[in-house]
């Protein structure tokens, strides 16, 4: 079964994927760990691995060679996250073709110009193209995809720019008539209000994706009522994660003049050879060398 297809039988089970944000191979694979769905190949979580913003500095063959190295290593589907798809409805036309070869099961296409400033970003630029010009890409992504099980998501960020519901619900069932699978709408709201009002009024007939990071008062059973919504993405959660848990042990050795008071804070050095499947390393060696 294609992972395309697996992320779809998931939601057909049930009613509701979890995806959880990644942006290395072994962050992948903890969040298989975990029990969650999918795999959310963020752009903001690799900007910030690589100490840089979220505004389209990273190219797509880095994300690209990201998205396949998560492929590699995780049985999840991964729907990756191509923010404006690095340019025009050509641009796209090449990067549906990579994604889908390198293994994704999906991509989320942005209604942004470029290049895009981050989301969630105080005062950040947020200039949406033209309805008719992301109708274009969106068309451009469903001819360019090889399976129709391949996801393509149209992401509306009218919200986002302050352009309020009623141009929110128009952008995304014209995304909806040029083909899109599903509607990722995005909110920076402290609270689920935006969103859940935005879901009460959708009329069309795809799916919504959310991503709960500035309202996680949304919880799964709450998305799950709506009867609407079909994905939720933990945006960045691996990132905030993994630079705290460094900020503290870097902190406790510095304070205490070395390492001696981190203990179980911290993952054992077995715990990484069992991630890194160094098990497997030994039974080879002991087969073949």
């Amino acid at each position: 079964m294609s992972k395309a297809k697996q992320l779809r039988e998931t939601i057909a089970r049930r009613g509701l994927a979890r995806v959880m944000a990644a942006h290395s191979p072994l962050s992948a694979r903890l969040a298989e760990e975990a029990g969650f769905d999918g795999i959310w190949a963020s752009g903001f979580e690799l900007s910030a691995l690589y100490g840089l913003p979220d505004v389209s500095l990273i190219s797509m063959t880095q994300h690209l060679d990201m998205t396949r190295a998560m492929a590699a290593q995780t049985c999840l589907p991964i729907i990756a996250d191509i923010d404006t798809g690095f340019g025009n409805a050509i641009n796209v036309i090449h990067a549906v073709k990579e994604y889908e070869r390198a293994g994704a099961a999906g991509v989320v296409i942005e209604d942004k110009s470029f290049p895009k400033v981050t989301s969630l970003v105080e005062g950040g630029r947020q200039d949406l193209v033209p309805i008719k010009e992301f109708q274009g890409k969106i068309a451009a992504a469903i001819e360019s995809r090889t399976s129709s099980d391949f996801l393509i998501i149209a992401r509306t960020e009218a919200l986002i720019a302050g352009l309020g519901e009623a141009e929110a619900l128009a952008r995304a069932l014209a995304y909806e008539e040029a083909g899109a699978d599903m509607i990722l709408v995005h909110s920076k709201q402290d609270t689920p209000a935006e969103i859940e009002s935005f879901v009460r009024n959708w009329q069309g007939k795809a799916p919504i994706v959310i991503v709960p990071t500035s309202y996680p008062e949304m919880t799964e059973e709450g998305a799950l009522a709506f009867g609407k919504i079909q994905v939720l993405i933990y945006g960045n959660h691996a990132i905030r994660a993994s630079i705290q848990a460094m900020q503290d042990s870097f902190a406790n050795i510095i304070e205490h003049g070395g390492a001696h008071e981190l203990g179980n804070d911290i993952a054992s050095v077995k715990e990484v050879f069992r991630l890194q499947k160094m098990d497997q390393i030994k039974e080879n060696e002991d087969r073949y060398l």
